[in-house]
């Protein structure tokens, strides 16, 4: 099982930054990719950027250009860099976490997410 602890959400002007970051503890067989999604009210939730076990790294078309993911694999921490905040990027930021569990299932894992608010 893994936990995940998300933090660095709040409120911003736009045009301002923020950083999330993830923290992921437990154990599970192999991590595949860890991420961010986020969900605004009345919208489905979207890719907001994700990083593989590889180092490949693929962005949400909203954050390409203002948001950088990366990641510490020695402290199991997941970042994700928001720069050039629009009004438009407010959402809860869910953490994500795809690996196979110790019983070789594929599972997603979700953090309790943060609220970002960018105010205009």
């Amino acid at each position: 099982q893994l936990h995940l602890v998300e933090s660095g959400g709040g409120l911003v002007q736009a045009g301002g930054s923020l950083r999330l970051s993830c923290t992921a503890s437990g154990t599970i067989f192999r991590v595949i990719a860890m991420g961010w999604y986020r969900q605004a009210p009345g919208k489905q939730r979207e890719l907001v950027a994700t990083t593989n076990s590889g180092g490949g790294i693929n962005y949400g078309d909203s954050a390409k250009g203002r948001f950088t993911i990366f990641r510490d694999n020695g402290l199991n921490t997941v970042y994700l860099q928001m720069n050039s905040l629009k009004p438009e990027d407010t959402a809860v930021y869910y953490c994500n976490v795809r690996g196979y569990s110790t019983f070789g299932v594929q599972e997603d894992y979700w953090g309790q997410g943060t609220q970002v608010t960018v105010s205009s």
